[in-house]
This record gives C-alpha cells, structure tokens and sequence, in this order.
C-alpha cells in the first residue's frame, strides 16, 4: 500500500523562513524487502519537476543489499560511499536519450503551433541540409542533438540504429533493437523534465544566441538552494584545491559544504556571514590556476 500525504498545493507559497513538508511517501507491506520495492517503485516512478531532490540518493540506498538486509548505522554512507549511492538513476547513454526525446518534443511542439505552411513537417527542406539542433545542459555535462527528416523518417545524428516512433510534444517512442522506451516530456519556461522507466532527467536549453546580461562569470558558484551564509573558510584572493571547501550554507535544517571545482583563485565572494542568498545566486568565483604558469 502507498500513500502520499501533500500539505501544499499550485498556488501555495513556500517560505524559506522554516522546514516546509511539501509531502510524503508512505508504504507498507508484510516484510522490509516487500516495503523496499515499493517505495522504490513509488520514487522512482514519481514525476517531479522543477525541484532538486535526494529520489536518487533514496532509491540507491533502498535498493542496497546492506539497508534491505537491516545492516544499518549512522556511517552508512561512509561504509558504502556517498558517491555512489548519490550516483543519478539514469546513466549517461539514458540522459541522452532523454534529450533526444526533449528536442524531438520541442519540435513537435513548435510545429503544432505553427500558422503558416502547417502542412509540411517540421524542418522540411527541398534538399539536402544540415540537421536541425538543440542542445541541454544534463546532469553529465552538454548534451547536443541533430536530427532530419528524411524519406525514411526522423533521424537522429551519431544514432544510426536509434528508430523513432511516435513524436508528440509530450511524448516520444525511441527504439533500439528489440527494446522500445516511452519518455514523457514536460516542458517549462527553463527547464524540461524528462520522464522513463531508465530515470528522471531534467535538462535546462542551452541558448543559441545569450543574452550577455544574463551570463555568470565563468567558474561562478551557485546557490543550489535558498539559505543562510552561516561559515566562510576563504576570502578574496586565496589559492584553492579542487575539492576545498569554500563556505556553507544552512538550509532545510542542514548545513550545505560549498567546495572549489578546480584548483584556482578565489576572485570573488560576493557573501558574508548571515546573509540570506536565494537559488542561482553568486556564492563565489573561482579562477582556474594557469598550467603554463606552473610548469
């Protein structure tokens, strides 16, 4: 049995200023491993758009032999590394096609709201030209897709054993061999979700032509989340390691470690003790180091 308690709904407005509960997934069943599956099933199924979420970290740690058999502590990501166990349910090769399914939507979507010529398909041309592209920012890094038209049907460049299927702006059918995978897309303002039985993936497009006003300064540190600068370890102008932690942050009741991405120079910490920073802002710059300038 799975029973999902929400106490908000669209409309409602989400403070920062305390621990809010949007919901909560609840199973039962006769034993653990029973109980497990479903909760697996139920996260993992689970549409979720536009919010960052620990699903993966749960549902690796549900699915682990150690929590099935009861063999838990308080080091159990220590034990079994966080790493892995935090590792995206859906791997690279699932993410790409995640994003082939969201360009694909993307053009459908286009299509069915054209006004002029609306007989011919999307990205039609008389002869033979370059594919049309789009490309997402994934969990793994920048995801470019091309893809045509042709007499044969869509297909998707570096993807020749790829077959298409049904393409609407909500839902696209890819092929390959014997297997045949379904991907929902809901596509918003800045992001588009991507849901399969191979994981959830959200993407965010990249622009063809920035505007340069909303660009970040390269090696820029985001707030993942809205809290409170409650610790600095670094100013302005100290030398830094991969992997150094910078500044915390504390949210949802817990503290957020900030780390350098690269070894570099700390050129700007726009924060302070105490201040409230919201989601995308600029927690710090870090200029990567010159490997010419340290033969």
């Amino acid at each position: 049995m799975v029973r999902l308690d929400s106490g908000f709904t669209g409309g409602d407005v989400v403070a920062a200023h305390y621990d809010p509960m949007l919901a909560k997934v609840i199973v039962w069943a006769p034993t653990r491993a029973q109980a497990a599956r479903a909760l697996v099933a139920a996260l993992a199924q689970a549409r979720i758009h536009g919010l960052v979420t620990n699903r993966d970290l749960l549902v690796n740690v549900l699915r682990h032999p150690a929590f099935l058999a009861g063999r838990i502590n308080t080091a159990f990501f220590e034990q079994h590394g966080l790493d892995m166990l935090a590792r995206p349910l859906a791997d690279e090769d699932a993410q790409r096609l995640s994003a082939i399914a969201a360009a694909l939507a993307a053009s459908a979507a286009e299509r069915a709201g054209a006004t002029v010529v609306t007989g011919l398909p999307g990205g039609w041309r008389n002869v033979a030209a370059a594919p049309q592209t789009r490309a997402y920012q994934g969990p793994a890094g920048r995801i470019d897709v091309g893809y045509r038209r042709t007499r044969d049907g869509m297909q998707v460049e570096g993807e020749p054993d790829l077959v298409v299927g049904e393409v609407t702006a909500t839902r696209v059918e890819l092929g390959r061999g014997n297997v045949r995978h379904v991907f929902a897309v809901a596509a918003y303002p800045d992001v588009v979700c991507v849901d399969s039985v191979l994981g959830p993936v959200s993407l965010r497009p990249v622009e063809r032509f920035p505007e340069a006003d909303v660009q970040v300064a390269s090696g820029s540190l985001l707030a993942p989340l809205p809290g409170a600068v409650i610790r600095l370890a670094v100013a302005e102008g100290d030398q830094v390691s991969a992997g150094q932690p910078l500044l915390w942050l504390e949210a949802m009741k817990m503290q957020h470690e900030i780390t350098a991405p690269t070894d570099g120079t700390v050129t700007s910490l726009p924060v302070a003790i105490g201040r409230q920073v919201e989601v995308g802002a600029v927690l710090a710059v870090v200029t990567p180091a010159d490997p010419e300038a340290h033969p």
